[in-house]
């Protein structure tokens, strides 16, 4: 367990000389969806995972906010040692990705998203209701799905002002896209979503275009066939792929 503020979190790390990766989880998981691409990737690479605040072994605190969410990286870089990392994030762990690289442009080796850290979100009283009315619905379910690895150990309402804050980054987010300076790689689903369907998630994904043809260091590598939810147990084979092609493009560049 790695202490940070007031809380402190489950950590995994294969240890090993291979190059550090740093998985970074989505809104309400934990690590355990990872571990198909873990063993897509094998040993040569040393594997890193935690559990955020609330969320699988880690504990409660009184603080979930994105800001907490960067600390608690920083705080398990530097327990492990680690001081240049690949970060691979999904959803919510994408936007961490690049929000800390954008913070940390000479620690960062390149970040990989798994269909996340795009330009859009919902904001406005609009969606803030939507996003409450959607956890308010789900507010029983939520119980029977944590033990999966699916929800937090929070209420609805703490659920849905996760997901309010992170809309509002996300609909932010082309500055900090622009501005990187290391290789980032994207993994996009093409499926609907509980809470989006096909003809918004298409609208996701679409807003990463301008982005990408104004910062060269950022580049699609694959698109597949799953959606959102599923794509690190359907497609991780493409995560995997990104991983390598973030790394040689990293590799390239230094030499």
């Amino acid at each position: 367990m790695v202490p940070v503020d007031d809380t402190a979190l489950y950590v995994t790390d294969t240890r090993g000389p291979g190059r550090p990766i740093v998985y970074l989880n989505g809104s309400y998981a934990d690590h355990k969806p990872w571990r198909p691409t873990i063993a897509a990737l094998g040993s040569d690479w040393r594997h890193i995972t935690y559990d955020e605040r609330a969320r699988g072994r880690s504990k409660l605190s009184s603080d979930y906010s994105f800001e907490a969410c960067l600390r608690d990286l920083d705080a398990v870089l530097e327990a492990t040692g680690v001081e240049r990392p690949l970060l691979v994030g999904w959803s919510y762990g994408a936007a961490l990705a690049v929000h800390w690289a954008d913070r940390h442009p000479d620690r960062v080796l390149g970040v990989v998203s798994a269909d996340g850290a795009m330009p859009y979100g919902l904001t406005g009283k609009e969606g803030e209701e939507r996003i409450r009315k959607l956890f308010h619905r789900m507010r029983f379910l939520l119980p029977v799905v944590r033990p999966l690895g699916m929800a937090a150990r929070m209420s609805a309402e703490q659920h849905a002002e996760i997901n309010i804050e992170i809309n509002g980054l996300c609909a932010s987010m082309a500055p900090v896209l622009e501005r990187l300076t290391c290789p980032v790689r994207y993994v996009l689903a093409t499926g609907s979503n509980l809470g989006g369907g096909e003809e918004e998630m298409e609208a996701v994904r679409a807003s990463l275009d301008p982005v990408l043809a104004r910062n060269p260091n950022l580049r699609v590598s694959s698109k597949v066939s799953s959606n959102h939810s599923h794509i690190l147990r359907k497609d991780f084979r493409a995560i995997a792929l990104a991983v390598r092609e973030t790394a040689a493009a990293h590799d390239q560049r230094t030499h």
